[in-house]
């Protein structure tokens, strides 16, 4: 199986013009011509009794599709199998970027960069030493006051304190006894007359 894979993601770009009995960098007319003729071959409707031409007719297919479409060609032939498989998994715009950072001196800098700064996680330590610890901690200039956050609870908390010792208490359930005819009408009759 492993072997079968490392086939299918080879990095020549030559099997699908192999399957199709063309040299790498045929014309599409070439790849065209080629095409149908080798599927008037192996076309299942003419050989009814063999599997091996139904699977042969499928290759033919697929190398076909991808041979004709120009975006797929072009990176079957700079970057074979795999480079289909990259550009399925990752979009085809990233082929070029995937092939770039996976090069040898892309890991080299990668490493070389690593041993220079002494550590991959330079950044995480830095703030961890300047915020968590705090033996680093910047401090803030006199006058102006340090900023902190606070969670929505406490905050809610806060809020509630202070309204209650100013005397307003939030109002947080309805009153029972109140109807709507009790709210429009009064004790007292009012008129409304205009003067005319």
């Amino acid at each position: 199986m492993a072997e079968q894979r490392q086939r299918a993601l080879s990095t020549s770009g030559e099997a699908l013009y192999e399957i199709l009995a063309l040299e790498k960098g045929a014309t599409h007319d070439e790849i065209k011509k080629s095409y149908r003729k080798l599927a008037l071959k192996y076309h299942p409707d003419k050989n009814p009794d063999n599997p091996e031409a139904a699977e042969k007719f499928k290759e033919i297919n697929n190398a076909h599709a991808t041979l004709t479409d120009l975006s797929k060609r072009n990176i079957y032939d700079k970057y074979g199998s795999l480079g289909l498989y990259v550009a399925e998994q990752f979009g085809e715009e990233n082929v070029n970027t995937y092939f770039m950072l996976s090069s040898w001196w892309a890991k080299g800098l990668f490493a070389v960069c690593g041993l220079l700064t002494g550590c991959y996680l330079c950044c995480c330590l830095c703030c961890c030493f300047n915020c968590c610890c705090g033996k680093c901690k910047p401090k803030v200039p006199e006058g102006e006051q340090q900023e902190f956050c606070v969670s929505p609870e406490d905050l809610e908390e806060q809020i509630k304190k202070d309204m209650e010792r100013d005397g307003e208490t939030p109002i947080t359930l309805q009153p029972t006894n109140v109807t709507e005819k009790t709210q429009l009408i009064g004790d007292s009759r009012r008129s409304y007359r205009t003067e005319s």
